[in-house]
């Protein structure tokens, strides 16, 4: 181990000169000297910048509408959200610093990432770095010992690729599905999803609707975060829409095109699913990605398979309806080794078919019906799972949760917590039209507004945020010496979500880590008895079961 971190290190001093390149790197002829840039406060939660705005809704999300070349809308974003942006910025990289166990560390972490990134300059479009460097003029400078604000901003749009391939964070477990035809009320296509990517409750705070318009391609909406351009669930003003789901990743030796930058593209230059798949094999990427793009002219979904040595696309024949979760299904990847292993031993073929069990049991599926699909909190056949388990479509810890319409220019989104909150409905058109026009006051359609889950006035629920804090705790205790925990604490801690294996697994662990064998035991053995999410995860259990049992 000592002699790989030399090795390495030596190939960190040796790519220095490509990371001084990268580093310096900025857009051609940037200028916004002449770019209006002040802010204008009009009430609480609402501000604009010439025709630009942004305001808070009833439901908490903040709705922000751009116009105007790439340099103008960046000024005109980093002015809107500044405070915002700040905020996002301080709970990614508390977050790193909280994994750094000292300075010297932490210099090591610098030159790390940097070597990492040192081509990601050359996988982004002019255009986009032109709108990032906008918006980096307003950021804070807290973290210019990591990096200035425009290379950090940069590093930040590939943190959704970058997470996923280095954890395999199937804590981005998205489900997505799209049916149209006989399937649904009106015959529309309609398109549901989850993205289950998650960085901490603060980072899920503060969420935007943002309506853009640029000078180039196409008006579009995406669903995002302060600060991000990138595109993780969005639809354009041609009916075109977007959906991401990771996919089994190896970890990646230099960054590329990130994904949400590509969707990003896809979004604003396809207007239909061919022009999206050569948008997509112009690029070069460096993690695994299925991308989900509906059009509303040919009224139909198909998936986008990428990864950084394969592509393929899966449009389905003779049926109208599209189900996606984490792994591949097109022929390209049907002998993928990663692939198939993916399948055999996670989660993304139980909630792949969850989700198509649930649509069969609609005979037509409604945009309230859809919505009550992203919800669902149990397993195939209706098994019960515990609270936040990733073989859910509802997970308890999405981002957000997001329905399209597209031929009727319809969208809706979720509000907080996780998808549970009231759904957001707004016509994209309409939207946009109000925008130009300098009308400010853009509001949601109140008779399409999907009502807060009633699940969030339930016990079950206050008992799960509760679990959550209570499963923090017991976390760190495992972890440290002479930190105990009473038997009516560890007790009450498995009541709060008594079908959860994990709850029990985690009581187990305590139990193993105080070498109290044959308390851990019983423990394990419930977990086991329960929905336990992978094989590894069952494998784990068996082996802890057979050492608990031999050294009681």
């Amino acid at each position: 181990m000592r002699k790989c971190c030399y090795l390495f290190g030596i190939l960190l001093v040796f790519a220095s000169c490509g990371t001084k390149k990268s580093l310096s790197n900025r857009p051609q002829d940037i200028d916004i000297s002449s770019i209006d840039s002040v802010r204008i406060q009009q009430a609480t939660d609402f501000y604009s910048l010439g025709n630009n705005s942004l305001r808070k809704n009833k439901e908490g999300l903040w709705e922000m509408y751009v116009e105007g070349d790439a340099l103008e809308r960046g000024v005109a974003i980093g002015s809107l959200t500044r405070e915002l942006i700040n905020k996002q910025e301080k709970i990614f990289m508390d977050k790193v610093e909280g994994m750094v166990s000292s300075p010297s560390y932490f210099n090591f972490l610098i030159k790390l990432v940097n070597w990492y990134n040192r081509k990601l300059y050359k996988h982004i479009k002019e255009e986009y770095k032109e709108e990032i460097y906008g918006i980096s003029r307003f950021s804070s400078s807290t973290y210019e010992s990591f990096a200035d604000p425009y290379i950090l901003k940069l590093y930040l749009h590939g943190a959704h690729d970058i997470g996923h391939a280095l954890k395999d964070l199937m804590l981005v477990g998205c489900t997505s599905f799209a049916t149209w035809g006989e399937h649904t009320q009106d015959g529309e296509l309609l398109i549901g999803r989850n993205f289950d990517f998650y960085v901490g409750d603060e980072f899920a705070e503060e969420k935007i609707i943002a309506f853009i318009n640029p000078d180039e391609g196409q008006k579009f909406m995406m669903y995002t975060w302060p600060g991000f351009i990138g595109v993780v669930s969005g639809m354009n003003a041609n009916g075109i829409t977007v959906t991401i789901n990771a996919g089994k990743s190896k970890i990646p030796l230099v960054a590329k095109t990130p994904i949400a930058l590509l969707t990003r593209e896809i979004l604003q230059y396809a207007t239909t699913t061919q022009e999206a798949i050569e948008i997509a094999k112009s690029r070069e990427v460096f993690v695994s990605e299925s991308i989900m793009v509906g059009s509303a002219k040919e009224k139909k979904a198909i998936l986008i398979e990428v990864s950084p040595h394969n592509f393929g696309v899966y449009d389905v024949k003779n049926s109208s309806q599209l189900v996606c979760s984490n792994h591949f299904q097109s022929e390209a990847f049907s002998q993928d080794k990663r692939n198939l292993k993916t399948i055999e031993n996670s989660h993304t073929q139980a909630r792949f078919n969850r989700m198509k069990q649930l649509l069969q049991q609609e005979e037509q599926v409604n945009t309230r019906k859809a919505i009550e699909i992203l919800r669902n909190r149990k397993g195939l056949n209706n098994t019960a799972l515990g609270y936040g388990n990733e073989l859910a479509i509802n997970q308890l810890l999405a981002h957000h949760g997001i329905v399209f319409q597209p031929q009727s220019n319809l969208v809706w989104v979720s509000s907080n917590p996780y998808q549970l909150g009231a759904f957001v409905a707004y016509d994209i058109k309409n939207a946009f039209a109000e925008f130009e026009q300098g009308d400010f006051s853009l509001k949601g359609i109140d008779s399409l507004k999907v009502a807060a889950d009633p699940f969030l006035e339930t016990e079950a629920y206050q008992n799960y945020e509760q679990y959550r804090i209570e499963e923090r705790k017991l976390e760190t205790a495992i972890t440290k010496e002479n930190f105990t925990k009473s038997t009516e604490d560890l007790e009450e801690f498995v009541a709060l979500n008594s079908k959860y294996w994990q709850a029990y697994q985690l009581v187990g662990m305590y139990y193993y880590e105080q070498k109290k064998y044959d308390l851990a035991l019983p423990y394990f053995e419930k977990a086991l008895d329960l929905e336990v999410t992978t094989v590894p995860d069952k494998e784990k259990l068996e082996k802890l079961i057979k050492k608990s049992k031999r050294k009681s």
